[in-house]
């Protein structure tokens, strides 16, 4: 009998430690994405509680607040972070508990808080960290004014049709997880002047600098390529919000 109360007891236990090993167990950056944290002449960059991009040479008033996606190492997004704030706009790359947006929707909030100065936000993410950007839109519809989803889509449950937010839809044709069926399902949720850019041949792994990716299918675009498209699309939503 009591062979089967230690059993009870372990089984959770070992489970839930094969869970954070699995969402500890991210790709490495690629070296791109660890020479974007550098500072330079245009960007400077901290890296304690989130990784910050400040503009160098300017004063903004405008930022964007990046959740990663499932399970990546949020300095991947090191490279658009960085080239996003040489345009001259704040970009706060948010690491999240098991590298998971899903423990931390709320997570902008504490951003909004530490940055006063910055009176137009956009909030964002990558894959799940998009759905989770999302969330947080639905859930304080008056604190951000833009959103911006790299292949990515709200849940249900947070419908935007109606909502004011300028959003970007930014998707790869060839990406094999936020597929282009699961991308327009996702149309009748986003606001009727939702700007979608599909950008062709990329995937769902080159939205950040890790590597491949389970699941995905080969892009037929250089990484660099689509990382440039990204990044303008996602400044022209910035751009509107000025």
């Amino acid at each position: 009998m009591k062979k089967w109360l230690w059993l009870l007891i372990l089984l959770p236990v070992v489970a839930l430690g094969g869970f954070v090993l699995w969402a500890e167990h991210t790709p490495a950056p690629m070296p791109e994405a660890l020479s974007a944290l550098e500072s330079d002449s245009a960007v400077e960059v901290t890296a304690d509680r989130w990784f910050v991009f400040r503009p160098a040479r300017q004063e903004t008033e405008t930022g964007l607040i990046l959740y990663p996606g499932g399970r990546v190492d949020p300095r991947s997004y090191a490279p658009a972070a960085h080239e996003i704030a040489a345009q001259g706009y704040l970009v706060v790359v948010v690491p999240m508990p098991l590298n998971l947006a899903v423990f931390a929707p709320d997570a902008a909030a504490d951003v909004l808080d530490t940055f006063p100065r910055i009176s137009r936000w956009a909030i964002g993410g990558h894959s799940l960290g998009g759905a989770m950007a999302a969330s947080y839109a639905h859930s304080r519809p008056f604190l951000v004014q833009g959103l911006v989803l790299w292949a990515s889509y709200p849940d249900t449950r947070n419908d935007l049709s109606e909502s004011d937010l300028a959003v970007t839809s930014i998707y790869g044709t060839l990406d094999g997880l936020a597929t282009v069926d699961k991308i327009y399902a996702s149309r009748s949720l986003l606001p009727p002047t939702t700007t979608w850019v599909a950008v062709e041949g990329g995937n769902h792994a080159q939205f950040g600098w890790y590597g491949p990716q389970s699941a995905d299918n080969p892009a037929t675009i250089t990484r660099q390529e689509q990382q440039q498209q990204v990044v303008e699309a996602t400044l022209q939503l910035l751009e509107s919000l000025d």
